[in-house]
């Protein structure tokens, strides 16, 4: 059976990432995937990356998500918009990488992936109770996912905090996500070890490395972006020399491309991620194809999805940290060792074919569940947007 999904994405994190790669899965098994992008237009080498993927039709906007500050005027405009691209394309699938979007009066069955969310952010790294200015958020959440079809998260974790805030919630089920091997791959290892992640980002918690970096035998480097998405561009409204003093003794290499982080995955011994909250960690999959031990951060998610084959610290300490990272840089065997069960793991359990068959299972499920009455779609509608080829 073929399908056409239309799928909503942003160009902000890691679910560009994901949904790249998903529709990449997806287009091999026939599946003609429509994108709906929002957070801010791509990037040069983002529309080079969709462009690579055959048949997938990208359409850009610069729609607030729903986590950002004051969104709803642009969630409910980009509503609006999100059921013109229904009528107008007549998908079989409606797969939303974000909640607030779910109560829409969609035709087709809707699939809602949950790959993260601010209620169990803001429990993992505040660990205080959510501010009230939240709450319209927290209830447009739980909205979305009482209104899907079915739930997918991409860790036991995930799916848990998903429960624990907003349900308990049907039909959810777990769904690793995968990355290409081809894209990554071992190289001469060189005796530096690499994290990656927002540097605004508390979550990623990469305050923690730089003080761990004061004591650890081998330079620490760090790829990352140093401001905030919902900030303008102004210098009073970003962080950047703010946190320029705070990593000081980290070897900033800043925002790089999908191409170059995977040259520097391939040259680095060890990646370290001390991060707080991380339902996945796309860039820990990446960095075990590319052949680096891990040392991660002693959380759920990352002792679910790599138990056997990293080496776990507490993220709330510096010197846990810089001790394991110099165990792992100061024993090559050991290190070798745990970067090939590091490696084995990324290829057997995180590959994208298994992804996109999983996802494709789902949406075999839901097919037919919710029949769907369509009205003539208007000629003129696909003026209304831009389409990047």
């Amino acid at each position: 059976m073929s399908f056409r999904v239309l799928m909503t994405a942003d160009t902000v994190g890691g679910v560009w990432v994901y949904a790249l790669e998903l529709a990449r899965g997806l287009e091999k098994k026939g599946v003609e995937v429509i994108m709906a992008l929002m957070g801010g237009h791509m990037s040069p080498s983002q529309k080079l990356e969709a462009a690579e993927i055959p048949g997938l039709r990208v359409f850009e906007s610069d729609y607030k998500l729903e986590w950002m500050e004051a969104p709803w005027h642009d969630v409910e405009q980009a509503g609006d918009w999100l059921l013109e691209l229904e009528t107008f394309f007549q998908p079989d699938i409606i797969h939303l990488n974000g909640f607030a979007h779910g109560p829409l009066p969609w035709k087709a069955p809707v699939f809602m992936a949950g790959h993260s969310c601010v209620l169990s952010w803001w429990q993992a790294v505040k660990k205080t109770p959510l501010p009230g200015q939240w709450s319209i958020y927290e209830s447009r959440v739980k909205n979305g996912l009482m209104s899907a079809d079915m739930i997918a998260a991409p860790s036991q974790a995930m799916l848990d905090n998903l429960h624990r805030h907003y349900g308990p919630l049907p039909n959810g089920r777990v769904i690793l996500n995968g990355r290409d091997p081809d894209c990554f791959s071992p190289g001469a290892k060189e005796q530096f070890i690499i994290t990656a992640g927002r540097l605004w980002d508390e979550a990623k918690n990469i305050r923690v490395l730089a003080r761990a970096a004061r004591n650890t035998d081998w330079p620490v480097c760090v790829a990352g972006e140093t401001r905030h998405p919902d900030m303008g561009i102004s210098s009073e409204n970003t962080q950047a020399a703010h946190l320029s003093g705070d990593f000081t003794d980290l070897h900033q290499i800043g925002y790089v491309t999908q191409p170059l982080m995977a040259r520097w995955l391939s040259k680095a011994s060890i990646y370290a991620s001390p991060a707080l909250y991380e339902p996945f960690g796309l860039t820990v999959l990446e960095a075990a194809l590319s052949g680096c031990a891990l040392v991660l951060s002693e959380i759920p998610s990352l002792r679910e999805l790599w138990e056997g084959a990293a080496l776990f610290a507490n993220p709330e300490s510096p010197e846990e940290f810089a001790a394991g990272l110099n165990k792992m840089a100061g024993n090559a065997a050991y290190r070798q060792k745990m970067a090939a069960f590091a490696r084995k793991r990324a290829l057997e359990a995180y590959s994208p074919g298994r992804m996109a068959d999983e996802y494709l299972a789902c949406y075999t499920e839901l097919a037919g569940a919710r029949e769907k009455v369509f009205t003539k779609p208007c000629s003129t509608g696909a003026s209304r947007w831009t389409e990047t080829a």
